[in-house]
């Protein structure tokens, strides 16, 4: 699979961001190496490994705590009485 300018440009119109002709072109070529490493992965032979998997889940403890409403709401942009309002994401 070859990733060309195209491909980028409209990656980063997903994400929001803008390139110009010349950036594309980098990473479309970086976009590219990394398909290449995949690939490499993808031809090595894993059935004979063991996987360690710990007897005991990790987590942290919960600690609840008060919190001020301004804090909760500090870094919202835009507030419609108790609402949040996000941009729309998808297309």
């Amino acid at each position: 699979m070859s990733i060309t300018k195209d491909d980028v440009k409209y990656i980063a119109k997903l994400a929001k961001l803008k390139f110009n002709d010349d950036e594309a072109e980098i990473f479309a070529g970086e976009f590219e190496n990394i398909l290449e490493q995949f690939k490499t992965l993808d031809k090595l032979n894993l059935n004979d490994i063991e996987i360690e998997k710990p007897n005991m889940a990790v987590v942290r403890k919960d600690i609840p705590k008060k919190c001020q409403i301004e804090d909760l709401y500090s870094n919202v942009k835009i507030m419609r009485e108790t609402y949040i309002e996000v941009p729309k994401i998808i297309e």
